[in-house]
């Protein structure tokens, strides 16, 4: 599968469900029938300070990833590191780990929403949220039959284009970092933690342990 997940900005004089709501209607006026719904989910963890040694000393973050699409997968990105994928069970070993990892306080962000199924591609458009609050909307597009993804990024931009305009976005880097490699679910949680990050950033959200 060739996968792209991007972010939408909200729409001038609209909010965010309105913005939504408004790419949905485009999506449904191309053809595309709903496929259910969908979840992605991110908590922070940073390097407890009891494990670093000589004062200054930075520590490293960890996202912990779950995604409605692999329901028995937990993935575990690591700041500029690997990806670990591992089974649900994963959540209850960060609780025996608090002393080497601790969670970051108000760091929980998800996007949920809707999918839709158009002919071989497969779109979610989700709204981001932190606590009570929608922060950003995010559009991922998967091109199903190819399972190199630079092989259909001009596929994947010709169909974002027809949706999302001018706000079609550019190649992700996991896309030029693997060229040739095969698709992973590990390169989809990479793009989500990027787009994760990239929003809290927008809305300047002060979570501890998050630099």
């Amino acid at each position: 599968m060739g996968l792209i997940v991007s972010q939408m900005p909200v729409a001038e004089g609209k909010s965010v469900q309105q913005t939504v709501e408004l790419l949905t209607r485009k999506l449904e006026m191309l053809g595309a029938e709903k496929q259910g719904t969908f979840c992605v989910d991110c908590e922070t963890y940073h390097t407890a300070a009891s494990t670093l040694g000589s004062q200054g000393q930075t520590g490293k973050l960890m996202y912990v990833m779950h995604n409605s699409e692999y329901p028995l997968s937990c993935f575990a990105l690591f700041e500029n590191g690997p990806c670990l994928v591992a089974d649900t069970n994963f959540d209850v070993l960060m609780v025996k780990l608090k002393g080497f990892f601790q969670s970051a306080k108000a760091s929980k962000i998800e996007t949920r929403g809707t999918r839709y199924q158009y002919c071989d591609f497969l779109v979610k458009v989700g709204t981001v949220t932190m606590g009570p609050s929608a922060r950003g909307i995010s559009v991922e597009v998967e091109y199903g039959p190819c399972v190199v993804a630079s092989d259909c990024w001009s596929l994947l931009l010709e169909f974002l284009q027809s949706f999302l305009g001018s706000h079609t976005p550019g190649a992700p880097a996991v896309f030029g970092n693997r060229h040739d490699a095969v698709y992973s679910p590990a390169d989809t949680m990479v793009q989500y933690m990027e787009l994760f990050n990239k929003i809290r950033k927008q809305q300047q959200v002060p979570v501890a342990g998050i630099r």
